[in-house]
């Protein structure tokens, strides 16, 4: 077992108390002696039920008053990303954030320099490359037997799924956008690292907003968020786009909260020269061919780990602070998915591709 690691947390709402919180309780090498939250009551509850020491309402004071924090977390709303892992690294701490980067690739790329510039870890949550699917079809193809990965598609699809309709969520001065950026960066990412990370050159997207004024509901996520009534709704519901990369690959994307469609469901496809593939609603198939046949592959996973990929994310960002292991993303994969997001967003404005 390595060191305990002393762990600060800035922002304590249902991503953390979802995601985060159990995973770090669990982990040996971890100690959460902080949390701040602009609602300090929140935090000071979650403290109290967790035996957790201090509590603070504002971060620059915590990372002033308690040098000895190692780490901080920050699950804030994506405005404050940036600002908040910046004073962090500036303070000495290794971050881990969770997605997106940031609101802008202005603000992705201060991050990145922070990080370099500080000598300290700055991870952002990429756990869709964690599940057991992500991980075989990346060894899959690193093996080569998809050959050349040419074209994709991508998307996470909701019939009504509008999470903390009138909050932050649908604010896009907090939010930074509407389903693009927030379930856009999930699936974006997973379909761009399993091509092995090539660099996009060009996009082109268009946006809606068509559900604003819908109360329907059919999706867990839209409890997701701190809902406000008469609150403020200016994103998208429903994004599409196309990216090129610099090695001549394509990738379709589509993300909706709201749209008339069958169900929910979320995807990534791949096509390769020698195999192509999906993961669907968490299920991969492989397509291919075998002894002169066309042949589908279903692999088969066995158990399911109760960490989920939130925590085994977050148990790999501690592997990579103990010398165990070796980063999965780095804050420059992460200006790019920011640079993607934001011309894709310039691209619905102005309805002309957008080069990077």
């Amino acid at each position: 077992m390595g060191k305990k690691l002393k762990f600060g947390i800035i922002g304590t709402g249902n991503i953390f108390t979802a995601s985060h919180l159990q995973p770090l309780l669990e982990h040996e090498e971890v100690e959460i002696v902080a949390l701040c939250d602009i609602n300090k009551l929140r935090a000071e509850k979650l403290a109290a039920e967790y035996k957790i020491p201090y509590v603070y309402s504002d971060y620059d004071q915590m990372l002033k008053e308690l040098p000895e924090l190692e780490v901080v977390d920050i699950c804030t709303p994506n405005l404050f990303h940036s600002k908040a892992a910046i004073a962090a690294l500036e303070a000495g701490c290794h971050v881990f954030c969770e997605k997106p980067d940031a609101v802008n690739p202005v603000e992705a790329q201060k991050m990145a320099d922070a990080a370099k510039g500080s000598n300290k870890l700055l991870m952002v949550m990429r756990n869709n490359r964690f599940s057991p699917q992500a991980q075989y079809l990346k060894s899959y193809i690193e093996e080569g037997l998809a050959g050349e990965i040419y074209t994709g598609r991508c998307g996470w699809l909701r019939r009504r799924g509008i999470p903390g309709k009138g909050g932050w969520f649908t604010t896009k001065e907090l939010s930074g956008g509407g389903p693009l950026i927030d379930l856009g960066v999930h699936f974006i990412d997973l379909a761009v690292w399993l091509m092995g990370n090539p660099r996009p050159v060009a996009v082109s997207g268009a946006t809606y907003t068509k559900f604003a004024n819908n109360e329907l509901s059919d999706s867990i996520h839209s409890k997701f968020g701190e809902r406000q009534e008469n609150g403020t709704f200016d994103v998208e519901d429903l994004a599409n786009g196309y990216i090129r990369f610099n090695n001549g690959a394509t990738l379709q994307l589509e993300f909706s909260w709201a749209s008339n469609l069958g169900e929910e469901m979320n995807f990534v496809e791949l096509r390769g020269t020698q195999s192509g593939a999906s993961i669907i609603k968490g299920e991969l198939q492989i397509y291919t061919e075998t002894a002169g046949q066309l042949t589908n592959l279903t692999p088969v996973f066995k158990g399911t780990s109760k960490l989920g990929n939130h925590g085994k994310h977050l148990y790999h960002f501690i592997d990579c602070l103990q010398e165990r292991a070796e980063p999965i993303n780095t804050p420059e994969q992460g200006v790019d998915m920011i640079k993607i997001l934001s011309a894709l967003y310039e691209s619905a404005e102005t309805g002309k591709e957008v080069r990077l």
